[in-house]
């Protein structure tokens, strides 16, 4: 469906701002998954993958989802993905079988890496709209907005 530039331009002059927020996450996040796509994983994968490659400490997949804000369901599922792949294993806790700890592999470790250099640059055409101290400003707003009160509701993406 092509977009008419005369009704888009209509709708951002309203300044509602629950639409103008999921109107550029859907830039933002089309964006991305255009990106993401060309390295056979979903944004999911690639935040679960970059979850995994950047932390020290290992976390069971219950601890994961909700670092993460994916429910059981969608982790698992996202999980199994990046396993078949050979992305990620599943390693069984010592200590209790229905446990598992995702690991990532060196072969999800190099694509995480490869694929987040890309996103870099899908950041930066982005970031490049704005200036260094609106950039500050955004960021800011968007950290202070997601750290607000009220229900989340689903998985963050």
């Amino acid at each position: 469906m092509e977009e008419q530039p005369e009704l888009v331009e209509a709708c951002l002059e309203k300044w509602d701002f629950n639409w103008l927020l999921h109107r550029a996450t859907q830039r933002v996040g089309a964006a991305y998954a255009e990106e993401i796509a060309k390295f056979g994983v979903s944004l999911r994968g690639q935040l679960v993958l970059q979850a995994l490659a950047s932390d020290e400490v290992q976390r069971t997949q219950l601890k994961l989802g909700a670092m993460l804000g994916l429910d059981k369901t969608t982790l698992t599922s996202e999980l199994d993905k990046l396993e078949r792949a050979g992305l990620v294993m599943r390693v069984p806790d010592p200590n209790d079988r229905r446990v598992r700890t995702p690991v990532i592999t060196d072969r999800g470790r190099e694509l995480q890496k490869e694929a987040g250099d890309a996103l870099a640059e899908v950041e930066r055409a982005f970031r490049s709209r704005f200036t260094h101290e609106e950039m500050a400003i955004i960021r800011r707003a968007l950290q202070d907005l997601s750290r607000g009160e009220g229900p989340m509701h689903g998985s963050c993406i």
